[in-house]
Formats: structure tokens, sequence, C-alpha cells
């Protein structure tokens, strides 16, 4: 008889085997800490606006969210060398989560056509190759060219270099702007940097020209196109005072003030915006302005560091015109990489 029974035992296929274990108490009762860090991760993410931002803990949490996911596996080989049922199941909220907020960055959303190119970089103040970076951004392709952070001294070097591919452009403070087209009413825009970061002594960056932002009409067969440049002031880990994004955030909420007048139905803002459009700091620009990256992007598009990007934190965001590609170019002498899109009217 027993050896009957080890011959059946021996004769059910997977699923059957898998459900006699699954009835059995014991693979319930292990690994309860492993199914409650299940269910924490999943709700961290399910509710991440909801986290306080004392110490910027939130905008924290909503710049890195994607990464949470890695947690996924790790938990999932911890139930499965405890054998816990709980734990497995538990594990299926933040998937389900991770999947509803970026499962539809997995796949390639971009489409062909598109009637112009552009192109948004910070070049980096301490950028040892400006002419190298300003030659492979004009053989990018783009029509339209915004670089940020643009020292004083790279000025003429970026004007020399990119003057045969474009020939109109303005440069104000640390932004410029390049283009094949005709340009048209270039203002700097307030993006409230009168103040630096906590009162203190500013760093290298923050002595360049106090103006980061731009507006300008680039005069196209198809109307105009109103193009902001923007450079956003940094975040930075603070002892005792944690995340510190209180200049940015300034920085975006001025920012979109400046975008919610504009006029012009058409609309497209190059940036490094020391932030992810996740970030709750960008809500009141995002709610006005689309990401080219979340509707015709491939991937995340992460941009920064340049040698190992773990953020998109350089962003094209458009209103009034469709973007049909989207892409990060590889990285120049900046710490910074490229990002560009096409766009369609």
């Amino acid at each position: 008889m027993a050896g009957a029974e080890a011959a059946d035992t021996g004769r059910e296929g997977p699923v059957r085997r898998i459900v006699r274990v699954g009835l059995r108490p014991g693979v319930w009762k292990r690994g309860l800490v492993l199914a409650a860090l299940a269910l924490l991760l999943g709700l961290l993410m399910l509710l991440h606006a909801e986290i306080p931002d004392h110490g910027g803990l939130g905008s924290l949490v909503e710049t890195f969210l994607p990464w949470f996911g890695l947690w996924v596996p790790v938990l999932l080989v911890g139930a499965l060398w405890r054998r816990s049922a709980s734990a497995v199941v538990a594990l299926l909220l933040p998937v389900m989560v991770w999947l509803s907020l970026f499962g539809g960055l997995l796949g390639d959303r971009s489409h062909s056509g598109g009637d112009l190119v552009v192109v948004g970089h910070n070049v980096g103040a301490g950028n040892s190759d400006p002419v190298g970076t300003a030659r492979d951004l004009a053989a990018s392709g783009a029509d339209v060219l915004g670089l940020e952070e643009i020292t004083p001294r790279a000025v003429p070097v970026y004007e020399r270099a990119l003057a045969g591919a474009y020939p109109y452009h303005v440069v104000l403070g640390t932004v410029g702007l390049w283009s094949r087209l005709p340009l048209s009413d270039a203002r700097p825009v307030d993006t409230a940097m009168d103040a630096g970061p906590l009162g203190a002594a500013k760093s290298a960056a923050d002595k360049l020209p106090s103006n980061r932002a731009l507006r300008a009409t680039v005069v196209t067969d198809r109307g105009p196109l109103a193009v902001y440049v923007a450079h956003l002031g940094s975040v930075r880990v603070v002892p005792g005072m944690g995340f510190w994004t209180s200049f940015r955030d300034r920085n975006a909420k001025a920012l979109a003030r400046a975008v919610a007048a504009e006029p012009n139905g058409r609309v497209v803002l190059l940036g490094d915006l020391n932030g992810t459009t996740d970030d709750r700091a960008f809500s009141a620009l995002t709610s006005r302005l689309h990401s080219v990256q979340d509707m015709a992007g491939d991937g995340f598009g992460f941009t920064w560091p340049a040698r190992f990007p773990v953020a998109r934190i350089d962003q094209i965001l458009v209103r009034g015109v469709k973007p049909v590609g989207s892409w990060v170019l590889p990285a120049t002498g900046s710490d910074h990489r490229p990002v560009g899109a096409g766009i369609s009217w």
C-alpha cells in the first residue's frame, strides 16, 4: 500500500503537487515577517503620495520609486527559501502596484513621423570637452537644441562649434537655445533664483550667472512654438535636515507660474529639473505639461549620472504638440546625458 501511494505521488502533475503542498498548514505559518515586508513594500509604493515630505522624505522616495521594485525578487528568493506560501501571495501586492505605476514604461511607445526634433542637455559646468559635446549634439539631428549650465567661458566655444548647424541662437545666463529655424521674443524667465540654498556659501555652480531659464518663440511654417529652457536648483542631503529640496521646489513653482501664463498653445520645455516627474514638487508643472518619455519613450529613460543613470532628471515636457518618439543620447563630457524627442503638430 505504501508503495502504491509513493507511485501515485510520483505520477502526480506539478499543479497537483503545488496544490497539495499549499494545503499544508505549515507553509502558511512560515515566513510571516517576509509576508509583512512584502505588504509594506506594496503599500509604500501604492501610497507614496501620502508620505510626509518632512526632511524631503516624500520627494526622495518618489525620485527613486521605480527602484523599489528590486525588492520584489529579493523577497521572493526569501519566500522560496522559507517555503512560505503567505509571503509568495503577499508579494502579489507590490508586483501589481509596480506594474500599474511603471508597467507602461517597459515597452517601446515611439511612432514614426514627426515634424521637429528637439534635444535638451545639461552640458555641465565641469565639462572638459565642450567642443566634443557640441559636435555630438550637432550630429544628433536636432532642429532645436536647449543647453543648460553653460559657463561664461564656454559660451563662445558652443557658439563657434554650433554656428554651422544652427544659424539662430540666444544665450541668457547659463541657458541657451540653438535653432535651425528663426527665433523671436527671447527673454529670461524668473524662476526665483534670488537666494542661494540655505543662505550659506554658494557652490561653484551657484556662482554662475543668476539667470537659469529662458523663453523664446521658434518660428515654424506651422506657426509659432514657445520653447522654454530651464535649469532648476540642485537637491542635496544636508546633515540634520535630510533630503533638502526647498531651493528646487521654489524654482519649480515659479517655472509653473510662467508656463501657466504662456499664451501660446504649443509649448516645449527642455530642462534639467533636478527631479523626476513622479516627484510631487512638479505637480503644478506636470498638470499643464506632459512628459514625452511617458507618452512616446522606450524604457525609463534615465539620464543621471551619465556613467550609470539611475534617475531621469532631465526632461522634455510638452503642450499642444504630439510626441512621436523620445530617447536618451549617448554620454558626452557632462555628468548628464542628453535627451531628445520627435514632435508633430
